[in-house]
């Protein structure tokens, strides 16, 4: 590494260039994957937080799966109840609408009417009916979803989005469709479809979907067991997919991650090409020193190290400021945006931004691989 360090510190400018271009394609990088797992989070918590070993959804005539269209009969959850291998089905009922508050806890305590009150906060919701037993009459895996299910018909559990959405405090009355419901609790963050999730019990929830115009069956069915899913699935017109592989059934979820997973993987091409453009101009014009260095016995090995390993401190200074840039702007974005910071979407493009780096630069490397001694000897001019 003694001509790499002497090179960093005789072209400082350049080598500053080109990290500061680094430190900029990371931050784009971190910003978008950021951005993409907070919309992911959004759009499918609650589905991965549903419990059970597949996700039973409804797709007559072979059709593709949409939990916005899918409704399970009664014969359909018997069906899947009795059959071989099932040790248990929790039905979950889904439907998108509009809830209000309409008497905070404070104004009742005040005595303040609650019939055509003034609403205090509204949003669209997630309306989700759980049940607090699947159909062995045991209580279900706990999950951020599961732990919102209300005890009576009355009560509504509300995610902490929702809650925020709303501004509602446990005992806030919340109406939904014309029905009053009061807020039992406040549970974690959780989201569907881009939607904040509350939770009603499944006969409540099947009155308010029917408002909707629904039919009240439930939209998909938790199963938990061994049995065989693909005949299962097969003779009641339904698809059994694990809670991941049903994601796919999101209509918004390819289409959208989908397209900013593609522009993060341009710039991850775009990083590459730059490094190895730089790299590639700077060892042409060090080929004399290098076919001198040659000359003096040096190994192509020990000459391929030393430049791998500038390019690795460029991109370590480059990747690192916009790292330290990603971890502090996405914290304040994320007061204002759907943005996730994680290790997820932080630390693994950094590493995957070094690695294509660093691959960028070998493409650089064979003007030193095949650089002749006798260049510098002057036997060619």
């Amino acid at each position: 590494m003694f001509v790499a360090w002497r090179d960093l510190r005789f072209a400082r400018g350049r080598f500053a260039l080109i990290a500061t271009v680094v430190a900029l394609i990371m931050l784009l990088v971190g910003f978008l994957a950021g951005l993409t797992g907070g919309l992911a989070h959004q759009n499918i918590s609650a589905v991965l937080a549903m419990p059970g070993d597949r996700l039973v959804l409804a797709a007559p005539d072979g059709e593709k799966p949409d939990f916005a269209a899918s409704d399970i009969t009664a014969e359909t959850q018997k069906a899947w109840t009795e059959a071989d291998g099932v040790t248990g089905v929790l039905p979950i009922g889904v439907v998108q609408g509009r809830a209000e508050i309409t008497a905070p806890a404070g104004a009742q305590s005040a005595g303040a009417p609650s019939a055509g009150a003034q609403s205090a906060g509204a949003a669209g919701v997630a309306v989700v009916g759980l049940p607090r037993e699947d159909s062995a009459g045991r209580a279900p895996r706990s999950t951020a979803l599961t732990a919102l299910a209300p005890a009576s018909d009355g009560e509504v559990g509300l995610s902490a989005g929702a809650a925020e959405e709303l501004d509602a405090h446990v005992g806030d009355t919340l109406t939904i469709v014309g029905q009053d419901f009061t807020v039992a609790s406040i549970g974690e963050d959780v989201w569907y479809s881009h939607t904040a999730v509350i939770a009603l019990t499944p006969s409540a929830w099947a009155s308010v979907d029917e408002r909707f115009g629904g039919t009240g069956d439930p939209t998909v069915l938790a199963v938990t067991g061994e049995a065989d899913w693909d005949a299962l699935a097969s003779s009641t017109s339904t698809s059994a997919a694990s809670p991941l592989a049903s994601l796919r059934a999101l209509s918004t979820f390819t289409s959208e991650v989908g397209s900013l997973a593609l522009m993060i993987g341009m710039l991850f091409g775009v990083s590459a090409l730059v490094v190895g453009a730089f790299f590639t101009v700077w060892t042409m014009q060090r080929a004399g020193d290098v076919a001198v260095l040659k000359a003096l016995g040096a190994s192509t090995a020990s000459l391929v190290r030393d430049a791998l390993g500038q390019a690795a401190v460029v991109l370590a200074i480059g990747i690192g400021a916009g790292l330290l840039a990603v971890v502090g702007l996405g914290a304040l974005a994320g007061t204002a945006l759907p943005f996730l910071l994680s290790p997820l979407t932080t630390l693994v493009p950094a590493l995957a931004m070094a690695v294509l780096g660093l691959a960028g630069a070998a493409f650089a490397l064979r003007s030193v691989t095949s650089a002749d001694p006798l260049t510098a000897l002057g036997s060619t001019r």
